[in-house]
């Protein structure tokens, strides 16, 4: 950063897109005068633009820039997002979801999975899926934010809408807060020979802006953390094999899910994320497993509705930078790095990105051991989803098909495979620090694709069986009774967000 101590902290933001206006208009709204906002970004350079599901957290930002729900979801043609369904993840013909939520009610200190297991191995249990409310709602097609009470958990929600209508909406706060646009292609970059760190952006009409700090959202191309800085690449595609997707909209048919769909396929799965105006579908695959054109054709032949336009053909390489924050620079979304939208995790690492940007934001001083911790914590955040991703592949029971039996085979990090242990072990399941998937989630993820404990806590044993039968028929009968009485899905959005002509 300059040595100028007067005036707010200048913050130059390369990039529009989700990420660049997420950045704006978050800063602004923190930050107020301590920053100018400055955002270059270039009508003419398209965004991915495949990132229409959430996962909770999402809900935090909106309730920061006080959107109401009702006006946010009709404004992004957006819907109720309560799991992910996973179809042929374990076995071709099998189905679990990972629902948002808890599951079940807790014995004593032991996690309500340890009397499911009893259960389970004692033949009483029903599926486990019948003890989360969010996934009997979702199943339903049901959804009321007022839903729970009493013994019945409430209803924990995301939402799936429409990415560019949703930037847009950022960008309108961040202008009404101060934030400056302006229009054009970054063509130079200047560094200060001494530091190393970025004086400048130069554009291709000659314009040139200056900053404190530069945030970096020019996505796959990272241009500034990248090009500029040189910062490396770590590549995960080892783990992560999938290295192409292809994505297309297409008119909604069929059910109207409150929850988003991850179908296998032989090589890779294929998204299913349900909007108002239309869903959002497409195939990531791997293409030493595959060719290009039979996944387009896969992609074709599993749309419920007809295609809204061509498919566009995404090539990526899963991983992320060694360091998300080098000189005075910061990457934020694709420039970042990249994790398949496997658990609709893109928009929540920017989202956490810039709080954590937030946390240790730089002044004028020196600042080098905040961004040290910075990159720490975003590394570890990035491994643990990658972790969680991994398992997906890793525990499949798909056998026969070269692509699935090749990732079943695959080494895995030490941190995955000691979670799998410890819960095979005793249905075990430690959440370090601030890792992004709970408990819930993991559990749903092992028992989904048929990683089962050998063993459950000592705490539920002494519970006679017909006890144990009735606490779990009265949870599963009464999640199933009070999911009944909700409204439907489309019949809560219709009324909260009466339907529009699509532009």
């Amino acid at each position: 950063m300059t040595e100028e101590t007067e005036g707010p902290i200048r913050v130059v933001i390369a990039g529009g897109g989700t990420a660049g206006w997420m950045a704006a208009a978050t800063l602004i709204k923190v930050m107020g005068r301590a920053v100018s906002i400055r955002l270059v970004e270039s009508e003419g350079i398209g965004t991915v633009g495949v990132g229409e599901a959430t996962i909770p957290q999402i809900r935090h930002l909106n309730r920061l820039f006080e959107l109401d729900e009702a006006q946010f979801l009709q404004a992004t043609n957006g819907s109720i997002k309560l799991g992910i369904e996973f179809l042929g993840w374990d076995r071709p013909d099998e189905a679990y979801m990972h629902a948002f939520g808890t599951a079940g009610r807790a014995i004593g200190v032991a996690p309500f999975r340890h009397a499911w297991r009893r259960g389970e191995a004692l033949g009483m249990a029903r599926p486990f899926g019948a003890y989360s409310f969010n996934e009997v709602a979702a199943r339903a097609l049901r959804y009321h934010p007022q839903a729970g009470g009493g013994a019945i958990p409430h209803l924990v929600h995301a939402y799936h809408f429409d990415a560019a209508l949703y930037a847009r909406m950022l960008r309108g706060l961040a202008e009404q807060g101060g934030a400056q646009r302006t229009e054009g292609r970054i063509e130079t970059v200047d560094r200060d020979g001494e530091t190393g760190d970025v004086q400048a952006i130069l554009l291709d009409n000659g314009e040139r802006i200056e900053g404190d700090l530069f945030i970096d959202c020019t996505g796959f191309r990272a241009l500034l953390i990248g090009d500029t800085l040189g910062v490396g690449y770590e590549d995960w595609s080892h783990w992560l094999p999938c290295d192409r997707a292809w994505a297309v909209p297409s008119e909604r048919a069929g059910p109207f899910r409150p929850y988003t769909q991850s179908i296998a396929h032989r090589a890779g799965w294929q998204w299913r994320i349900p909007l108002q105006h239309r869903t959002g579908n497409g195939h990531v695959f791997c293409s030493r497993f595959i060719a290009e054109e039979e996944a387009r054709d896969i992609l074709l032949a599993n749309l419920e509705g007809q295609p809204q336009a061509e498919p566009r053909l995404i090539r990526f390489t899963t991983g992320r930078r060694e360091a998300a924050w080098s000189h005075n620079v910061v990457a934020l979304g694709l420039s970042a790095g990249f994790m398949e939208p496997l658990e609709s995790t893109s928009i929540h690492l920017i989202q956490s990105g810039i709080e954590r940007l937030l946390r240790f934001f730089p002044d004028r001083g020196d600042y080098r051991l905040r961004r040290d911790k910075f990159n720490s914590l975003t590394r570890f955040e990035w491994e643990r989803i990658r972790d969680f991703l991994i398992g997906h592949y890793k525990f499949n029971r798909r056998e026969g098909e070269s692509f699935w039996d090749a990732c079943r085979a695959m080494a895995v990090p030490d941190t995955l495979s000691e979670k799998r242990a410890l819960f095979e072990e005793s249905g075990t399941i430690h959440r370090e620090g601030e890792e992004l998937f709970t408990e819930e989630g993991w559990q749903q993820l092992f028992l989904g694709q048929g990683v089962m404990p050998r063993s459950w806590h000592p705490t539920v044993e002494p519970i006679d069986e017909a006890e144990l039968q009735k606490l779990l028929d009265i949870i599963a009968d009464a999640y199933a009774a009070r999911a009944g009485k909700l409204p439907g899905h489309a019949e809560y959005l219709e009324k909260i967000s009466p339907a529009k002509e699509s532009a």
